[in-house]
Formats: C-alpha cells, structure tokens, sequence
C-alpha cells in the first residue's frame, strides 16, 4: 500500500512547476564553472555535456609528459641492417632457366604490399624468376591500377637484380603456357620445405606456376637471410611512382610549413572496418543494419559480441577516445594533427569531438586542392600511398587498430630509427575510457601514461620473434653500442652453409653443426 502511495505521488508531481530556488542555484553554479573552465582554460569532454556530470575537466595544453614527445628514448643506439652476408646465395649462382613464378595478390594496399615482399622470397626459395606480381583489382575497393602505376618497377627490379631475377611479364616464347594454367593456394604460413614440396614439383613439370589469393602465405618465422631479404624488398625496393612520392612529399612540406613537428594518425574508422571489427559504438538499429550486411560479405566471419570484443581490445578506438588518450599523454591543443583515412563512419559528427580537442586537424583533401588530387582521388591504392608516406614521414604516428598498414609502418619506423609510434594498448584504456567521467583529470591522464608504456615505438618494446615479422623486423635491427654482441651475429653468419640443390634453403654442414654444438654448451 505504502509502494502504490508512492507510485501515485510520483505521478502527482509529474509535470509539476519546478523549484525555482533549485532551477537559480543550478544556474549560479553553472556560471561559476563556466568562470573556473575559462580561468583555467579548460573546456568539457563533450560539447554539449553538463559540466556537473562529470569530474573529467580536460586541459588545453598537454600538461606534464613523462618522456619526450617527439622521440624515442634510445633511437640513436639502433640501426637498420639488412645487407646479405657473405654466405648468402647470390642469383647468378642459383638462377634457374624455365622456371616462373606468378603471384596474383589480394586485399588492399598494404596487404598487397606483404605479397609482393613475401613473394620475392619465395621465388628465392624456388631458385624462379619472378613476374611482376599482379594487383588485386576485384577486392572491396575495386581499384584497377596495376604494379606500374603504384610501385616503381624498374627500381623494384633493378634493386634485386642480385637476390632473384624478376621480369615484368613472361617472354614470348612462354606465353602459351598460360592457357589452361590454374592457380594454386599454399597454405597461409607455408614454411621453405612447404614451398620445395608443394610447388617445386609443379614448377618443375609446368614452368610456370601462379599463385593466388598470395597474402601471408610465407610463414613468419624464417632464417636470417631471408628475412634480411624480405627487409631489403620491404624497406629499400618497393618504392612508390615518381608520381605518387612527388604528391605525398608535397603534403609533407605543407604539414612542415604549419608546425615544426606534428601527429599523423591512422584512424581506421571507415565503414568496412569497423563492420569487420564486430563492434558496436552506440548508433542504434541504424548502425546494426548497416555494418551489419558490410559484415555478412565476410562469409568466414562469425557473429561478435560487441561488449566482449571491446573488452578484449579488438575494436578501433573512436576519434574522441584517440584526441582524450593523445592530450594524456601531453600533446596539447596546438599540436598539428594528420588524420591518413577513407571515409570516417558517421562523417563530420564523428571527427568533431577530435577537432575540439586538436582544432589543427588536418587531411590530404584539406591540403591540396580538388586539382592536385586529381589524379589520385578515384584511386584508393593511390590516396593510401599518399597516406602511407605523410605517416612514414611524420614525427608521431598513432595507429588505431591492427591491421595492415599499421604492422608495416610500426615496422618500418622501428628499422628507420625507432620513430616514434604510438599503438593504443586498447585493453587497458577501454577500462579508464568506461569510467572516465567518474576521474579528475591527472587521475586519467596519469593512468593513460601507465598502461601506454611499451606502446610508444620504443626499441625491445617487443620481443625478437613476437608478432608479425613486418611489425617487428628483429633480424634486421643492429644495436650501435652492442659491438660484442654484433661480432658474435657475425660469426654466427660465417658459418660454413651449404645450400639445397632444389632450393635456396640454407642447410647447416656437419662443421657447422658442431660448431653450433660447441656455442650451445658454452651457453
């Protein structure tokens, strides 16, 4: 009975007249934060968010920082070296007449760029000459350029003109050997022996072998010299167009003229990706619907639980949470910011709370004019080569996901000097995102710092062998100061190696297996 007064009394005063001594108070109150904010230059989280429900008072400038900025700590102690040492199989010793290899890759830019890399070691271990790989024309983004109008072929070919032979199409006298010639699918992470004994044989028999759908088919772990070979192809032969590196140098340069340093930031937050991502980010049935049926294309994708994947770190970062994680790690309001994106789900509206915090925002469209980018704008390979050279280029890169051109440019920052590259440690900041609005500023800012060490491009951040090769290239990082252990690599590299006579895989000799024996014991 006492419940059913209650409940009538709550209807009672529903749609009542307010207090007015309540509705002034509040009013007094608000304008005295509004005076302390403009004292203290802050300004809230969201732009329209009543500044009484949340303690989160974000600071313009960038406050206290635990580290330098705009470098590593110790980039300088680090270098990239990916020559070959003396005992590595040069081509005119291992050539082979009549064998060619045809690589057709798959995904978008930089998951074709691992093919071509990927497959330039593979036609080593096959002792074949290599075709220009063939582009993927028929994925999502349905570019059609071709090899020639994104890489430089000529330098790619020259450039390997002592690793493996490669050749821009096959010779005339071969052409009839693509009809009727099927492709064949090796498995993702095919190890050398996988390669001597899946298409080796076929190579032999046929003279000329395609492989399909070619994206992380070469197993990740390999012998020294071939990852040294696949640093060589990654980091000095595959070079954009004239073109293209003229176009991206350019917005380099007027990035350079705004700020002396500045963020580029790889947002990730089209459509396609977050779809693929199986996360939710609040915008109702309209939202579910749409990335919903983007998803079901993946028809190897199973359903997501969305709170759980975030949970676990897997979903990009939303532009807001990347501009609060940025300003905590000190970079303030007058940072110049790149953001290297397709088109951003949700448009405008979801870029704007990132312009609140960092106004100096800018894009390849906001750089150039509809003129200059011409060229390049009905070309998705092309704009991401523009993309790809403004992050290379940068001071700070953030990535926001995983994916691809993430991997290659951490990798490569990390062989050019350990550049500073900031990976959102998403596990950890999901937690402090979730209940930032119940945390003072130093609480959160100070947390941010925490759980972002050994996410910020520093050298050892990874250990050798973890992840992607092409994010954490090991093998082809030399310390400066580590003279003992260099000689020591450097023996190890003179250790007498025969090679396969099928294949260019290196096998140890009985004195080097002793030797290895002899160092083993010692350890």
């Amino acid at each position: 009975m006492a419940s059913l007064n209650m409940k009538m009394k709550k209807r009672d005063n529903y749609g009542a007249e307010p207090d007015k001594k309540k509705l002034a108070m509040a009013g007094i109150r608000h304008q005295l934060l509004l005076l302390l904010r403009r004292r203290h230059r802050l300004f809230p989280l969201r732009k329209n968010q009543v500044a009484v429900e949340s303690k989160l008072l974000v600071p313009e400038n960038g406050g206290r920082s635990d580290r330098h900025l705009w470098s590593s700590k110790l980039s300088n102690s680090y270098y990239g070296c990916s020559n070959a040492s003396g005992t590595f199989q040069v081509l005119d010793k291992t050539s082979q007449t009549g064998r060619y290899l045809l690589i057709a890759t798959s995904g978008g830019l930089n998951q074709q760029r691992t093919g071509i890399i990927d497959a330039v070691v593979a036609a080593y271990i096959l002792n074949a000459t290599l075709v220009i790989p063939k582009l993927d024309q028929n994925s999502y983004w349905k570019d059609i350029s071709n090899f020639e109008e994104i890489f430089d072929a000529d330098w790619f070919i020259s450039h390997l003109s002592k690793d493996v032979k490669i050749i821009k199409e096959l010779p005339k006298g071969e052409e009839s050997r693509l009809i009727g010639l099927q492709s064949i699918r090796v498995p993702r992470k095919c190890t050398p022996s996988c390669y001597l004994q899946r298409v080796l044989p076929l190579l032999k028999k046929k003279h000329v072998v395609q492989l399909s759908k070619f994206d992380y088919r070469l197993a990740n772990q390999l012998d020294t010299e071939l990852q040294k070979l696949r640093c060589r192809v990654n980091y000095h032969a595959v070079r954009y167009t004239q073109t293209i590196n003229k176009m991206g140098q350019i917005l380099v340069d007027r990035m350079r003229t705004k700020a002396k340093h500045f963020v580029a930031l790889h947002l990730r937050f089209e459509p396609d990706m977050l779809a693929f991502s199986g996360c939710y980010y609040g915008g109702g049935q309209k939202e579910r619907l749409e990335l919903g049926a983007m998803r079901r294309r993946w028809k190897t994708l199973h359903a997501a639980n969305p709170d759980k994947v975030r949970e676990h770190g897997r979903c990009p970062l939303t532009p807001e949470e990347i501009g609060l994680m940025l300003r905590g790690l000190g970079f303030g309001r007058e940072v110049h910011l790149y953001v290297a994106s397709g088109e951003v789900y949700g448009g405008d509206a979801t870029l704007a709370p990132l312009r609140a915090l960092f106004p100096n925002l800018h894009t390849k469209e906001t750089l150039t004019s509809k003129k200059e980018l011409a060229p390049f704008a009905r070309f998705s390979s092309r704009m991401a080569a523009l993309d790809f050279i403004v992050c290379d280029e940068s001071d700070a890169f953030v990535t926001n996901n995983n994916g691809n051109m993430a991997r290659i440019l951490a990798g490569r920052r990390r062989y050019m000097g350990h550049k500073v590259t900031i990976r959102p440690n998403a596990k950890k900041l999901h937690k402090i995102f979730t209940n930032r609005h119940n945390m003072t500023w130093d609480e959160f800012s100070t947390k941010v710092r925490k759980y972002q060490t050994g996410f910020m491009g520093e050298p050892d951040e990874m250990k050798a062998g973890e992840g992607e090769f092409h994010e954490n290239p090991t093998s082809c990082i030399c310390g400066k100061k580590k003279a003992n252990e260099q000689l020591k690599e450097d023996e190890h590299d003179s250790w007498p190696w025969e090679y396969s006579d099928i294949g260019n895989v290196p096998m140890a000799t009985r004195s080097g297996l002793d030797h290895q024996s002899e160092v083993d014991h010692q350890n």
